[in-house]
């Protein structure tokens, strides 16, 4: 599937500043869709909007399906009068640097809880109607992720696999059981995501309004502490104890000499195929149901996985094992029709991975920040750039451009020295023809100016922060996804100078729909 010529920003809605310690779906997302589109942006990409867990990773959810409640304004809780405005009075003093999720959750989960005791008191109807309708439409996901989120609190947060063995196989007089003995938890957790989804579909709207549509992401494997693997545990390789027998990962490469150890459970193909592919369908449906455009993060585990050891500590021990991802993508295109989809198709990429994007017509990725290693003939220079692409200067991943162009060598198990350092950092002012005083912008006009139909900018890089806001470092557990974007930092000199380069590019909405008259 092709796409228009455009732009915009990554930018995961955690980072939006404001005063309840991490950003939401309130003011302050709102002001953000007001700024991509005064700067001629038509493009938001978040990362996945599912209900973190184990480090508050948005790439190990609780569920495939659901939300993420810490994402729900407090403040239009207030204008639903599911909240009053002395609720809000006493804020903690919350760091507007860092989201310091320990904090967060124990703050937003007192007043949503509050929330819900108010609508069960004195719900108004309208709201009680539309909780109704959300329950009805998501039930096929919401009655299980409900109670296993209940029993997981009932539980101190022990992971499903941790649990008496009635619970953990699923007995049906167990469920039954656990369904009536804590309705009101259950009850509770549902209304927690009919409110994300309700302030979500509203944003999500004006978006649509300003002309700006949304690329979320789709981690192509889930978390094992999930409600996805404890309700089909059969649908992953999985002993008889509910441990995984193989783990996700990746061989050692940039980011790590030993490798990525995700820990994700591999699907058993033969049972999804058997099975006509029917959980990844309906997957696929939710998450087009959310935003307009996905992003398949690790694309290339669709031709095959780097299955780890379950025991091992590291992703070195790791084999590649095949993965039947082009009757999945026939199967889900035939149910849903024309796929919005973008492939990442980052790190070792093999011919059967390129004739798997080729095949869909799916655009893959280019990252200038790799595109730096001396080397003509590299695919992440923009001269080398397919126009079905998408170009970002890096991901959430990555370094910010500045970071990365100030970057010394680093311990660690690092793959790069000092003197690679260097000579990356000399090919890059010689192939931007730049002195690197303005490297970031240098970055964003090398990637507006290419050919790819998408060029995305992570905020860090349009704001030319260092380091310090760099959203996450692969093979690392602690102290990522935390960076939070300061208010009024984008400045009306900033939405100017993308504007003008989105204008020389042609980039805008306005051009897209010139493009298409």
């Amino acid at each position: 599937m092709s796409f228009p010529r455009a732009s915009g920003i990554l930018l995961h809605p955690t980072s939006l500043p404001g005063r309840f310690g991490v950003g939401d779906l309130g003011d302050e997302a709102y002001a953000f869709v007001d700024f991509l589109a005064g700067a001629g942006q038509s493009l938001w990409q978040v990362l996945p909007l599912g209900p973190t867990g184990y480090g508050d990773s948005p790439y190990q959810c609780f569920s495939a399906f659901g939300g993420n409640t810490l994402l729900v304004s407090l403040e239009r809780l207030v204008t639903d009068n599911l909240l009053a405005d002395e609720d809000l009075a006493d804020v903690p003093s919350f760091s507007g640097e860092r989201v310091e999720f320990g904090r967060v959750i124990e703050y937003k989960s007192k007043l949503l809880r509050k929330a819900f005791e108010n609508f069960k008191r004195a719900g108004v109807a309208k709201l009680r109607d539309e909780f109704v309708v959300f329950t009805a439409e998501a039930a096929a996901w919401l009655e299980d992720y409900a109670l296993y989120r209940a029993m997981k609190d009932e539980r101190d947060g022990v992971a499903w696999n941790n649990w008496e063995t009635p619970m953990l196989r699923r007995e049906p007089d167990a469920l039954a059981l656990a369904r009536r003995t804590f309705r009101e938890q259950i009850e509770a957790q549902k209304f927690y995501q009919f409110l994300f989804f309700r302030q979500w579909s509203a944003l999500r709207a004006y978006c649509h309004e300003k002309r700006i549509r949304v690329i979320g992401d789709i981690p192509i494997f889930v978390a094992h502490d999930s409600a996805d693997v404890w309700t089909q545990p059969r649908q992953f390789k999985l002993d008889e104890l509910g441990n995984p027998r193989v783990v996700a990962g990746v061989p050692p490469d940039y980011f790590s000499a030993t490798g990525q150890l995700w820990g994700n459970p591999i699907y058993d193909w033969e049972r999804q195929r058997a099975e006509k592919f029917r959980w990844w369908i309906e997957r696929m449906s939710g998450t087009l149901a959310l935003v307009d455009i996905v992003r398949v993060d690790h694309f290339r585990g669709f031709a095959a996985s780097w299955e780890i050891p379950g025991g091992d500590k590291t992703a070195e021990r790791g084999s590649w094992v095949a993965a039947p991802g082009r009757e999945l993508f026939h199967a889900i295109r035939d149910a849903l029709g024309e796929l919005p989809i973008i492939a990442e198709d980052l790190g070792v990429i093999t011919p059967d991975v390129v004739a798997l994007r080729d095949e869909f017509g799916f655009p893959g990725m280019r990252i200038l920040q790799f595109g730096f290693s001396n080397d003509a003939r590299n695919n992440d220079l923009p001269h080398n750039y397919a126009s079905n692409s998408v170009v970002y200067t890096g991901t959430h991943d990555n370094d910010t451009a500045v970071g990365w162009f100030n970057s010394k060598a680093e311990g660690g198990g690092s793959t790069r020295d000092a003197a690679q350092i260097e000579r990356e950092r000399q090919f890059c002012l010689d192939y931007l023809h730049t002195d690197g005083t303005e490297i970031h912008w240098d970055f964003i006009r090398a990637v507006m100016a290419s050919v790819s139909d998408m060029a995305l900018v992570p905020l860090q890089d349009v704001l030319g922060l260092g380091t310090e806001a760099r959203m996450n470092l692969p093979a690392t557990t602690s102290g990522n996804w935390a960076w939070r974007c300061k208010p009024d930092a984008l400045t009306p000199e900033i939405g100017e100078r993308l504007h003008k380069l989105a204008e020389i590019y042609g980039r805008t909405p306005a051009q897209q729909l010139e493009g298409n008259a």
